[in-house]
């Protein structure tokens, strides 16, 4: 259960500094590094979102799950 929550805190947070990227790579007109960047977030997004949909989030992510 605890490896399930912790992959979609990483893929989330990976999935937001891709939208970062996305915004900052066509704010440079820096057009190969725009596609990259939307293929990456839609590669983790769809991660993030499935694992949520698939696996649901719990209810309490603590230290008793490292246990």
């Amino acid at each position: 259960m605890a490896f399930k929550a912790g992959f979609v805190i990483i893929t989330g947070l990976i999935t937001l500094l891709a939208l970062y990227s996305t915004y900052s790579t066509f704010k440079n007109k820096n057009y190969l590094g725009l596609v990259l960047s939307i293929l990456t977030v839609a590669v983790f997004g769809f991660f993030t979102i499935m694992t949520l949909v698939k696996s649901g989030y719990p209810q309490e992510v603590g230290f008793i799950y490292f246990l």
